[in-house]
């Protein structure tokens, strides 16, 4: 264990699956204790047991049940000393302007923006009296560039985190507390997986415009996340951290 993260304390939400279950795993072979929030209570204890660490059910859009877990890592281990803010969805009725209706639209944007918002109010007082943190907001590749193939609440939710992320990490920058907004490109995940799943042809539209020619994995992104939430990303807050094959930067790709 070289213990990159030692004697720290992450709460980490959409833990038990993807990318945030790859960071978890990162975080504890890194010394850090580490507090999932989910709504998977099937692997939840599991991942729990792991990871020596602590699992509690949480609706990230109900901000008493935000707060209990952040409560929970501060009890339990101590210190509030990472917050990786992840969980997300990308449902397939969110799709072009012209076809997704307001609800659609507003369950996006309560699980992917109005958690990042509950999750960082809970996770800065205890920031705050320790005068010491690192907040991680996933937002995506498309908070920076556009795309034909729409999943527009999705988009503007990410947009939405990009640009809180940014904000906060001014603010609280003399606090001793970083903000980032992780921006990774597409990832084999489970979201990925089942976009693939039900729309190849979609799904592969996006391939074509990595310069790599390949999805990122989840252990990719992990090895990000652990950067921005070790003391080697000292001096990085406020900042937007692409880790997408070169897609945000491409013109053109290669043909081979």
């Amino acid at each position: 264990m070289s213990g990159r993260l030692a004697g720290k304390v992450a709460v980490i939400t959409g833990g038990c699956s993807g990318l945030g279950l790859a960071t978890a795993r990162k975080f504890v072979t890194e010394g850090a204790k580490v507090v999932i929030g989910d709504i998977d209570d099937a692997r939840g204890p599991v991942v729990a047991e792991e990871l020596g660490g602590r699992y509690l059910r949480t609706n990230v859009t109900d901000p008493d049940e935000v707060n209990a877990l952040f409560a929970l890592a501060k009890s339990a281990y101590g210190s509030v000393d990472i917050a990786f803010n992840n969980a997300g969805i990308s449902p397939p009725e969110d799709d072009s302007i012209l076809t997704t209706d307001l609800a659609a639209w507003r369950k996006v944007q309560e699980v992917n923006l109005t958690s990042v918002y509950l999750c960082c109010k809970a996770a800065l007082p205890y920031m705050i009296e320790q005068g010491k943190g690192s907040i991680i907001n996933t937002a995506s590749f498309v908070a920076v560039l556009g795309a034909a193939t729409s999943q527009i609440s999705y988009t503007a939710s990410k947009g939405g985190v990009l640009a809180m992320s940014r904000e906060l990490g001014v603010q609280f920058a003399r606090k001793g507390i970083r903000v980032n907004a992780l921006c990774p490109g597409p990832v084999n995940t489970p979201l990925l997986q089942e976009l693939f799943a039900k729309d190849p042809e979609r799904a592969a539209r996006r391939l074509v415009h990595i310069p790599m020619g390949r999805f990122g994995e989840a252990e990719e992104i992990a090895n990000a996340v652990l950067f921005l939430a070790s003391d080697e990303s000292s001096f990085i807050t406020a900042s937007q951290f692409l880790v997408d094959g070169g897609i945000s930067g491409a013109y053109v790709t290669p043909l081979d």
